[in-house]
């Protein structure tokens, strides 16, 4: 059996434990998916975080313990996964933008039947989240429990470059360089700024 990642390196602020989830393996029963693109979420000091604004019942699990995923639906027809890290309380979480199927890939591409390509399976949020199977029911789950089906395991060889930028799809706080990424792995997601709704002209007077 592989090792669960100890939940102690959850346990540190967010911009520590971001880049140090590249490479990292997510397993969920049959699949697994090395992470390869991350974005960091700071609650109540990061106006792009879900608990900005306080706890409320959809985002309670960010405020801790660590090691616990955070899953929301967004746009009425997607799940996505965050990773919960620092202290109780601090409501940070990582969420999980991109990765490569390692084991299951049949399985994902049955959950996928839309990608084309088999680096296509993981690459963005929902995807991912998609591939793994994962949704509302998995809101809450260990991932540094070593009986449960959902875990987290270590990376176990050198990940290479990794960079970072900014966010995706924020209004606010994009800009900071909060996202990380593998080099050239063709898994990460293509980067697209966020784009302010246009409002229609009134009639004038």
């Amino acid at each position: 059996m592989s090792e669960v990642a100890d939940r102690a390196l959850l346990e540190r602020p967010v911009l520590e434990v971001a880049p140090s989830l590249l490479g990292c393996v997510l397993v969920n029963g049959p699949v697994a998916v090395r992470l390869t693109e991350v974005e960091a979420y700071d609650g109540a000091d990061d106006p792009g975080s879900h608990a900005f604004r306080g706890r409320t019942a959809r985002n309670a699990v960010m405020f801790g313990p660590a090691g616990h995923v955070y899953v929301y639906f967004t746009y009425g027809m997607h799940w996505c996964a965050n990773l919960v890290c620092g202290p109780s309380g601090r409501a940070s979480a990582v969420l999980l933008r991109a990765g490569e199927v390692v084991a299951g890939v049949e399985v994902a591409q049955s959950r996928r039947p839309s990608a084309r390509r088999e680096h296509e399976l993981a690459r963005g949020p929902a995807r991912l989240a998609s591939a793994l199977g994962l949704g509302g029911g998995d809101n809450g789950a260990d991932v540094c429990d070593t009986a449960a089906p959902l875990q987290l395991q270590p990376a176990t060889s050198p990940v290479g470059l990794v960079l970072t930028g900014p966010r995706v799809g924020l209004s606010r706080a994009a800009e900071r360089p909060w996202r990380f990424w593998l080099d050239g792995d063709p898994t990460v997601s293509t980067y697209r700024a966020h784009l302010p709704k246009r409002r229609s002209a009134g009639r004038r007077s």
